[in-house]
C-alpha cells in the first residue's frame, strides 16, 4: 500500500510524471497549431474540445483543458486520469487539480504569466467563460479562430483508417440485425440490437443516438425510436454509426419489409439517384454548395424539393457532425483528405421517408466511396422472420 501511495503521489505532481517525446503525428498537429497561432498574433490558446484534445496530444479523459503555447503544452485534468495521461501523454506539462478546473486554468495562465488567452468559443459556456475572467483579471480573453477545426478537417491515413474499421463494424452490426428482424418488433428493440452488435463487434459507443424510424416516424428526419411495431410492407429507416477508437462512421438506408409501397418505390430510386450524381460530382476544388444542388435540384425536378429539408452532409471523424458543412449556404470547396456523409432525403409527412447515407473520401483524383452496404433497390427489399 505505500508502494502505491508514493507512485500515485508521484502521478499527481504537476512536473513529477516521466519525459518523452511526443509521436511524429502530434508533433506536426503541435507545430501546426503553433504556426496558426503565431499567424494570428496569439501567444496561448485555451483549448476545452475533447476531440480536440484528443487530436492535438493524444489524451482521452474529459472535463479537462489544454493550454498550448509556443514552447509548452500544458494539460490540466484531475487524478482520475492521471494513469491514462502517463500512458496517452507523458511529455505533457501536467496539473492535476484538487478544486474546480477553472480554479486550476487560472492558477496555470497566472503561473506562464501569460497577459491574452484565445478561448474555443464554440465549447466553452458563458458561466465558465465569465468565471474565468473572474479569476484572470488583467488576462485579456479572446475568442480564437477555428484554429483546431482547420487541423482536423482533413485526415491522415491513420484516421482514414480508424473511420474504414468503424465502418466495417457498422456494416457488420447493420447485416445481423436484418437477421435478426421480426414483426412486431419496436423501433427501441431494433435499435438496441443495432447498438449491441456494434458494440459486439468493438464499438465502445454508438457515434450517436441511433435513429430507428417505422413508417410516419421516418417522416422525421430526426426521429426518435418509439413503440412503433415492424409489420408487413412497412417503411424502416436505420441511421446509425460506430466508434472505433474515438472515430465514428454514420449510415442511413432504408428498407421496406416484404414489398414496397408505390409511392416509396418512386421515392426511394429518385433518393438513390440524387446521391449518385451527388457523390459522383465530388472532387478537390468543386464548391460544397455545388454539389448539395445537383441532388437538390433532381429531387425538385420530380416534385419533391419541399421534402428535402436539410443538407446533403457534413464532416466525419472524431464528432460525428464536424467541418465541413455541405450544403446549399457552404462557401467552402472540397479538399483532399475531406471526409463526408453524402445523404439526401425526402419526408412525407405523414406516410414515411427515405434517406440514404454513405461516407465519401475526397481523394486526389476525386472521391472514394469509404462505406460498403448495397443499396439498389432490390436489397431495399427485406424479409423477417415471425
Amino acid at each position: 500500500m505505500a508502494a502505491f501511495r508514493t507512485e500515485f503521489e508521484r502521478a499527481k505532481g504537476s512536473r513529477s510524471m516521466a519525459r518523452k517525446s511526443p509521436s511524429p503525428t502530434v508533433r506536426g498537429r503541435l507545430k501546426a497549431l503553433r504556426r496558426a497561432l503565431a499567424d494570428h498574433r496569439l501567444p496561448a490558446i485555451l483549448i476545452t474540445s475533447r476531440a480536440d484534445h484528443n487530436h492535438l496530444t493524444g489524451f482521452t479523459g474529459e472535463d479537462s483543458a489544454v493550454l498550448a503555447t509556443q514552447s509548452a503544452v500544458h494539460l490540466i485534468s484531475d487524478g482520475r486520469f492521471a494513469t491514462s495521461i502517463q500512458r496517452e501523454a507523458p511529455w505533457a506539462d501536467v496539473s492535476l487539480r484538487k478544486g474546480t478546473l477553472v480554479d486550476e486554468i487560472s492558477s496555470v495562465v497566472r503561473a506562464r504569466r501569460l497577459r491574452q488567452l484565445a478561448l474555443q468559443p464554440e465549447s466553452m459556456t458563458v458561466a465558465t467563460r465569465a468565471a474565468l475572467a473572474k479569476g484572470l483579471r488583467g488576462v485579456k480573453l479572446v475568442d480564437a479562430p477555428p484554429l483546431c477545426r482547420e487541423l482536423r478537417i482533413c485526415k491522415s491515413a491513420e484516421e482514414l483508417a480508424l473511420i474504414a474499421r468503424a465502418a466495417r463494424i457498422a456494416e457488420a452490426a447493420y447485416h445481423a440485425t436484418l437477421k435478426s428482424l421480426r414483426i412486431g418488433q419496436t423501433e427501441l428493440e431494433i435499435a438496441a440490437r443495432l447498438e449491441y452488435e456494434m458494440k459486439r463487434r468493438g464499438s465502445t459507443s454508438p457515434a450517436f443516438d441511433s435513429i430507428v424510424a417505422i413508417d410516419a416516424n421516418a417522416a422525421l428526419p430526426h426521429a426518435v425510436p418509439g413503440t412503433r411495431k415492424l409489420k408487413r410492407g412497412c417503411t424502416l429507416l436505420m441511421d446509425w454509426g460506430a466508434t472505433f477508437r474515438f472515430y465514428r462512421s454514420d449510415l442511413t438506408r432504408t428498407v421496406f419489409i416484404g414489398s414496397i409501397p408505390p409511392k416509396m418505390r418512386e421515392v426511394y430510386a429518385l433518393v438513390l439517384s440524387a446521391q449518385e450524381q451527388a457523390i459522383r460530382a465530388i472532387r478537390p476544388g468543386v464548391a460544397m454548395c455545388d454539389v448539395d444542388a445537383v441532388a437538390r435540384r433532381h429531387i425538385a425536378s420530380a416534385g419533391y424539393g419541399e421534402f428535402f429539408n436539410h443538407g446533403l452532409g457534413h464532416g466525419l471523424g472524431l464528432d460525428v457532425h464536424e467541418a465541413p458543412s455541405l450544403r446549399w449556404s457552404s462557401n467552402e470547396t472540397f479538399r483532399e483528405g475531406m471526409v463526408v456523409t453524402v445523404e439526401p432525403g425526402i419526408y412525407l409527412p405523414g406516410i414515411g421517408g427515405v434517406r440514404i447515407e454513405d461516407d465519401i473520401l475526397v481523394t486526389r483524383a476525386g472521391r472514394r466511396v469509404l462505406t460498403r452496404l448495397a443499396k439498389d433497390l432490390r436489397s431495399a427489399v427485406v424479409s423477417p422472420g415471425r
